[in-house]
């Protein structure tokens, strides 16, 4: 509760009416601000590799 009124700000009715999954994906991470995985980082380094002179 403290969560959801305090943090998140609900109102109180919208607080009660939101399922543990609606609750949940209010506090999961985007994945925009999680650290890029291996894969990830070895294809932009394709992309745009550091030894390229233009």
């Amino acid at each position: 509760m403290k969560a959801g009124l305090g943090l998140l700000r609900l109102a109180p009715s919208a607080f009660w009416a939101m399922t543990l999954r609606e609750l949940n994906a209010a506090f999961a991470r985007p994945r925009a601000l999680l650290a890029p995985t291996r894969s990830e980082i070895e294809q932009l380094m394709r992309m745009f590799p550091d030894d390229v002179e233009q």
